[in-house]
Parts: structure tokens; sequence; C-alpha cells
């Protein structure tokens, strides 16, 4: 290995910055791709009986992983199989109904080759994504998706770099063509994201996260301030939600409204709370996603909401700390 001339700080983040304008342009490009064949592979993969099996050896063998990945997640049943393990048996895993997707820039990875036959004898439909649409995976082909790209970045032409890059966003755009064609919607998408902050945001609600119960402080407007600093104590939320004679929200009072007040009034405490609460608060609903509420708290500055339930009555109170602790803030 030759040791590198010295080379200015400026000019090795300009090669850097080469390296990033060749990938740009090479996925830009793949956008003239896009035709016919193209939309004919999505539907192909939405109406496959049975599974997409994702091949390819190297750098495309872990596109493809990430490509079966995809597909799954999106409602496309998929999994990813090695070519060289597919050879030693685990081809037996592929059934006729099934459509492979196969992944290789040159189209001549030997051990793609060497599958091809078996592919066929198994009645599969075979789609290829591939720089080189006319080599031997290409033409074996039911249909080609061409990724093929002007160079690589390495700046020898030689490392998988914009090709690479190309084929995962062609991937990309396929998986979510068939996504989009199959229907799949928000709700499909939690039903597979059950756990992480991806599932949360889709499907928790404000119910499942709100102080309730004995943790709901709730205080008669009747009542005096001194009151309802007791009750924020105890649930240690910084507010209290005040409610009528009727259990109906009327105004809240927060530990801000006491430090600011008591200032100006050092009788504060023995004040009747209708007195000195806020009307009409902001709230938000027990069945709101907390994903689509977690906003609302930067943007009114508040550190909490009174919940209320389709009827308007206040059944508990939603904190920020709470959003944080599922990481939705």
């Amino acid at each position: 290995m030759k040791k590198p001339a010295l080379v200015s700080a400026a000019r090795w983040a300009d090669r850097a910055r080469r390296t990033l304008r060749i990938e740009a342009r090479a996925v830009a490009d793949q956008v003239a791709h896009v035709d016919r064949h193209f939309v004919l592979a999505a539907e192909r993969l939405i109406r496959t009986r049975g599974r997409v099996v994702v091949m390819g050896i190297g750098k495309s063998g872990l596109i493809g992983r990430k490509l079966a990945a995809t597909l799954s997640s999106t409602g496309t049943a998929a999994y990813f199989v090695h070519p060289t393990d597919g050879l030693h048996g685990d081809v037996g895993m592929v059934l006729a109904g099934d459509t492979v997707l196969a992944l290789s820039h040159s189209g001549e990875t030997e051990e793609l080759k060497k599958i091809l036959g078996t592919l066929r004898n198994l009645k599969v439909f075979l789609i290829a994504l591939t720089g080189r649409p006319r080599s031997p995976l290409g033409r074996a082909a039911d249909l080609v998706v061409n990724t093929s790209v002007r160079g690589e970045a390495c700046p020898f032409n030689i490392t998988p770099t914009a090709s690479t890059t190309a084929m995962l966003a062609m991937g990309d755009a396929l998986a979510l063509l068939a996504m989009e064609m199959r229907g799949f919607g928000r709700e499909d998408f939690a039903r597979l994201h059950p756990a992480g902050t991806l599932g949360k945001r889709l499907t928790l609600r404000v119910g499942e996260l709100m102080h309730q119960g004995t943790d709901n402080p709730l205080v008669p407007e009747s009542k005096r301030v001194e009151d309802a600093l007791a009750v924020m104590t105890r649930t240690r939320l910084g507010a209290a939600s005040l409610v009528d004679g009727r259990g109906r929200l009327t105004g809240v009072f927060t530990d801000g409204d006491l430090r600011r007040r008591l200032q100006k009034d050092p009788a504060l405490l023995s004040k009747t709370l209708s007195a000195v609460m806020t009307r009409s608060p902001r709230t938000v609903g027990v069945d709101d996603l907390a994903a689509d509420v977690a906003p609302l708290f930067r943007k009114y500055g508040l550190d909490n909401f009174p919940v209320v339930d389709r009827r308007g009555r206040p059944v508990g109170v939603l904190d920020e700390k709470d959003l944080l602790d599922e990481g939705l803030v």
C-alpha cells in the first residue's frame, strides 16, 4: 500500500463530496429506469401466491437482505436466501408460485448463474435487479429492473459504491410501490411493528399513558387554593383539574399560577379556586394518539393536559414526561 501524499483537509473534503455527488447522481439517474417493466415487477410482487425470495451475493446480497426486510415490513412476505446456500439445499425453501428477486450489478455472478436452471425447474417467476439487462441474469429473468449507473464513485471505478446505492434506492422504490398498490396503511404498519417507537407512534393512545384514578388530580372549584396545592403535591403533577358540582371540567390551576399569584397576593392560599383558576383549559382526548398530542406541549408551552372522555369529563392528566419516557418527544 502506497502512503498517500500530503493533502490538505479541504482537498480531502472535496474528494468526499465528489463521492456523494456521484452517488446522488446515480440515484437521480434511476428515475429514467422506472418504466413499464418496473411497474409490472411491483404488480407481480403483490400478486405472488407464495412468498418473495430475495437472492444476491456480496454487496448485492447485503442490499438483498435489507430489501427482504423492507418488503416484509410493508406487507409483502419475503425472505433472503444466499445463492451459495441455495446450491447446497436451501433452494428447497423455494416453491412453485414464489417470486424470486435476484440482485446482481454485473448479472454475471457465478453462484446466481448456477442456480438459474434450478429456479426454472421450480417454475418460479424471476425478477432481476441488475445494472446489465443483457447479462445472463437479465436474459434469464421474466422481468428486468434496470439499475445501471455511469460509473462507481471509487476513483478506480472498482469498489461497488454508486451501483450499490442505486440498487438500494431502486429496491426501496419497488417495495414502497408494492406497498401502495396493496393498499397497505398505517394500521397495517402498526400491526407489523408492535414494538419500538414506530409501533408506539401508530398505536399508543393517550388513555394508556394518562394518570388516572387516585393519580388524577381532580379538585372541586369550590375548594381553596391550599386544597389544590395538597393534591398537586400528592400526585406530583404540578397542576390540578378543577370541576363543578356535576363533575364537569371548568378550569385548571398550576404550580406556575401559584408562584405568579402568590407574589402579588399573600392571602392566595385561602382564596377559592373558582376565583383564580384558568378557565376553559386546553384538553386532549382519551382516544387521541399520543404521538399526535406530543407536539402540543411545545406549541402551547404546557407541561400537562387534562384528558377528557367523549362526554367531556376529566378522566386523567397527560404529562409531557410520560411521552418522554416512551420516546415520543
